[in-house]
């Protein structure tokens, strides 16, 4: 008898349908985005310009580049300020300012030519020797009549400041001699006082004095020069006239062919100043 080992078949179970899914909703397309549009290039540059990259460095530089032109900048303001006197001069004013620059470039240049003139005559003069002492001669006398230790003579102008309110100060008149000197006067007196380089001005008891001297006014100036220099260089827009004027002065200026400086001071020897040569 034999065995069959066959396990039995399982019945088949009958297969069940497919369950149907549940309709989900249809989602609506997504739009695509839209693709960046190209850039020009000035648009690449610009945006390589901007926003700035700047070191350090370069912020101090521009830094010291700022202060410079500020600075010029204010200097140009202020020349221009300090030509602002001689805008509202007339054609007339500043014909005769420009003769006067003329006058005294040529007095500088007559001085150099001078000076030329007497080299070429050391180096060609037969006799050195007598023509240095001439030479020393009349540089002496020169020397006398700045340092008015000798009178002199010669043409100028005579300047008269009456001040009947007494207002005129001791820096008025300071200022009226420093432009006479600026226009070429070689030698000045005021009221009897002889004013050299040394000369020194100040306020006393209703006057003024000179070099410890006191004068009063009318304040007369003695002054040996070119009349055509010194008579436009007071009577500038602005000048000595003008200011005086506003003080209520009266000023007179007078030419003549011969001005007489005959006030003289005492030679002063140096106290530790000795001559070095042999």
């Amino acid at each position: 008898m034999s065995t069959d080992n066959t396990p039995p078949e399982e019945p088949e179970v009958p297969a069940q349908p497919p369950k149907e899914q549940p309709a989900q909703a249809a989602r609506p397309a997504e739009p695509a985005e839209p693709a960046e549009p190209e850039q020009t290039g000035r648009q690449r540059l610009a945006a390589g310009l901007w926003p700035p990259r700047v070191s350090r460095a370069q912020l101090i530089v521009a830094l010291l580049l700022f202060v410079l032109g500020l600075g010029l900048a204010i200097q140009v303001r202020s020349n221009s300020d300090s030509s602002a006197p001689l805008r509202g001069a007339r054609q007339e004013d500043l014909v005769r300012i420009l003769d006067e620059l003329d006058g005294r470039t040529k007095r500088l240049e007559d001085e150099k030519q001078r000076l030329d003139d007497q080299r070429k005559e050391l180096q060609s003069s037969s006799n050195q020797a007598e023509e240095a002492r001439r030479q020393t001669v009349e540089k002496e006398r020169q020397l006398g009549i700045l340092a008015g230790t000798v009178a002199a003579q010669g043409p100028g102008i005579t300047l008269r400041i009456t001040d009947p309110k007494g207002q005129v100060r001791s820096d008025q008149l300071l200022d009226t001699l420093q432009e006479l000197r600026a226009a070429g006067a070689e030698a000045i007196q005021i009221n009897g006082v002889r004013v050299v380089a040394g000369s020194y001005f100040s306020d006393e008891g209703g006057g003024v004095a000179i070099d410890g001297k006191k004068i009063t006014q009318p304040y007369e100036f003695r002054v040996i020069g070119k009349p055509q220099d010194l008579e436009p260089a007071l009577n500038i827009p602005g000048g000595v006239v003008q200011t005086l004027e506003k003080e209520h002065a009266t000023v007179a200026v007078t030419r003549s062919a011969k001005i007489v400086v005959d006030a003289l001071r005492a030679a002063k020897q140096p106290d530790y100043a000795r001559s070095s040569s042999p």
